[in-house]
């Protein structure tokens, strides 16, 4: 688990100016066990290393194969790489380390670009080709791993995070209007799409070749579905169970301490469950909130601590508990806001302090990301649309997605420049755009199809970059090549069942799990503040968003923007999640537009 960088003059001319070292002191926090950069003619590569698999500096990059033709930089994990070096030896390979990205290299010199269908695992690379004067970059089949890209005059650029850009000279940072109005309906942005204008996040499954004076890219790998109606249930549950329990102890593989995020619910419950029989003394960790006096209904349950703790009792692991209170969030907006790059799904600053208890204990922890996107964990967002004819369940569907504000509110909230730089621009097509490549196999796989390049996408980075601000990998055996082939596999009627999610996943998990574990109500990782947003954080978000540097950026109808704080104040609305993303991106500004120093680590960090 690393941060890259990379360089390439598309015109093949010498670099006149190496900027890739710049780019890596961004992302030291990525990789404080090592480094390196390589330069030489068009290309430069530079990465930041965090020691997991083969401590020694034989594993450091930038990698080369045998006669230097090839230079790789590599982030992420390959769970198959053992395997892959034994069929690449027999065929006369020669390896001079115990890593995982070395055989990147090798499998380059045996399938070219064909590489990357070989791999299980979450990564990100760029492969300098000396010979085709080419460079490869690409990304894991689910996007666990990001990569950024930019073309800067005859420069293209790379980067694990985009303030990489920002040790570039000739980048202007700028918001991307569109970006911006897609974010605030689905409190994210899709596709390669990013909040920088001229910055692009490589979609999932996807890779581009920079060659010959242009950046193309092509999809490698995308989500299907193929139901096999004719298996019973039962034959199903046991291969859910037998091939996730392959996927847990596949994510194990390390030469550090790995540890589980453990809320007490099914999915952190079943990954801890195998990864403890598999591994003696193993680390869970868990967050909890000081849930306030007259909280709501549902924010009574967002404490799960009593839950996670009965849970470790029974699995036997080295449990350990942070929580947060009122004051967390301002003393965490900003590092949170530096570090996530642009503003993402939900409030994000509980997975922020829950990856600075984690370190002090353990470099790798497994999370229980992307159970819901495969098995229908949201069963509250289907329901009463799935027998609807295809136009009516996507427009449907569409509006459930609406999480932050629709077309008609945010003309009323943005200013008349940022009104005229999205006219014509509907949140609608964007959906639309998506759905374009969903399946024809039914209503609940097209939702699923959604979910899982779009809301997952989003979980993803948050998690990637909140876990790597404290220098800690986060792996996803969810999100494992066996296990996402098997629940394509699935037939919807055995993912939701009478209004239950992840019913194939229950059934599958029993024995593993306590029926009482099994039985509990979904629960988002969130923090109870709809109410502290209207009374504890109320003067600093005030302070922040109605401060006349924010005000005179000139994005929003300032009466619009005080009509939502005081909407949600006076229990009118539940903007949470909005005035969250309002502070994220004030402080995006901050940091990217106005290039203030990055924030300096306080409080729970």
């Amino acid at each position: 688990m690393c941060g890259i960088a990379g360089q390439l003059n598309l015109r093949g001319a010498p670099l006149s100016r190496v900027r890739v070292p710049a780019m890596c002191s961004r992302i030291g926090h990525r990789g404080p066990d090592d480094g390196g950069q390589w330069h030489e003619g068009p290309a430069a590569l530079g990465h930041t290393r965090l020691s997991i698999i083969d401590l020694s500096p034989r594993g450091r990059n930038p990698m080369a194969n045998e006669d230097g033709t090839l230079q790789l930089v590599f982030n992420g994990e390959i769970y198959n790489f053992r395997e892959l070096r034994d069929e690449l030896k027999e065929r006369g390979h020669r390896f001079r380390s115990a890593t995982d990205g070395e055989v990147i290299l090798h499998l380059y010199e045996e399938h070219g670009d064909a590489l990357v269908e070989k791999l299980d695992g979450m990564f990100a690379f760029g492969l300098w080709d000396a010979v085709r004067r080419r460079l490869l970059l690409a990304r894991d089949r689910f996007g666990v791993k990001p990569l950024y890209y930019a073309t800067i005059g005859d420069e293209l650029f790379f980067a694990s995070e985009a303030k990489c850009f920002l040790a570039v000279d000739e980048f202007e940072a700028a918001v991307d209007p569109i970006a911006l109005s897609e974010h605030l309906t689905f409190q994210n942005t899709f596709g390669d799409r990013t909040l920088l204008r001229g910055v692009k996040l490589l979609p999932a499954g996807t890779m581009a070749v920079g060659e010959a004076g242009q950046v193309n890219t092509r999809t490698w790998w995308d989500l299907g579905f193929d139901p096999q109606d004719d298996r019973p249930v039962e034959v199903f549950a046991r291969d859910v169970r037998d091939c996730f329990e392959r996927a847990v102890e596949r994510q194990l593989v390390s030469d550090v301490p790995v540890g589980t995020f453990l809320s007490g619910g099914m999915d952190t419950g079943a990954i801890s469950a195998v990864a403890a029989r598999a591994q003696p003394d193993m680390h869970s960790f868990t967050c909890g909130f000081e849930v306030p006096e007259g909280a709501s209904d549902l924010e009574q349950y967002f404490d799960e601590r009593p839950e996670s703790y009965r849970l470790a009792a029974l699995l036997g692991t080295q449990h350990h508990e942070t929580s947060i209170d009122a004051g967390s969030m301002a003393r965490s907006v900003a590092s949170v806001a530096w570090h996530l790059d642009e503003p993402r799904v939900g409030i994000s600053y509980q997975v922020w302090v829950t990856a600075a208890l984690v370190r002090r204990f353990v470099k790798v922890v497994l999370s229980g990301v992307g159970g819901d996107e495969l098995f229908a964990g949201y069963p509250w967002r289907y329901e009463g649309l799935l027998d609807l004819e295809r136009p009516d369940f996507d427009r449907a569907y569409y509006l459930r997605w609406v999480r932050l504000l629709d077309d008609e509110q945010k003309n009323r909230l943005f200013a008349p420049p940022l009104r005229d730089a999205v006219r014509g621009f509907s949140s609608w097509d964007s959906f639309r755009d998506v759905m374009k490549q969903a399946p024809d196999t039914g209503n609940l796989d097209r939702a699923l199809y959604f979910d899982f390049k779009t809301f997952l996408n989003g979980l993803l980075v948050v998690d990637d970059r909140l876990s790597m601000a404290h220098s800690v990998e986060a792996r996803v055996p969810f999100l494992d090549n066996e296990l996402v082939d098997l629940c394509s596999r699935i037939p919807a009627r055995y993912k939701l069942r009478d209004g239950v999610g992840k019913w194939i996943f229950r059934e599958a998990m029993r024995g593993l799990l306590p029926d009482e574990t099994l039985a509990r109500r979904k629960q988002g990782f969130t923090p109870p503040d709809e109410t502290w947003f209207r009374g504890e954080s109320l003067e600093v978000i005030r302070g922040v968003l109605l401060s006349p540097r924010a005000l005179d950026r000139g994005y929003f109808e300032p009466s619009e923007l005080r009509r939502i704080l005081d909407d949600h104040v006076a229990a009118r609305s539940n903007h949470r999640f909005l005035i969250w993303s309002f502070l994220c991106f004030e402080y995006w500004n901050r940091y990217f537009v106005d290039r203030e120093p990055e924030p300096v680590h306080t409080g729970e960090s």
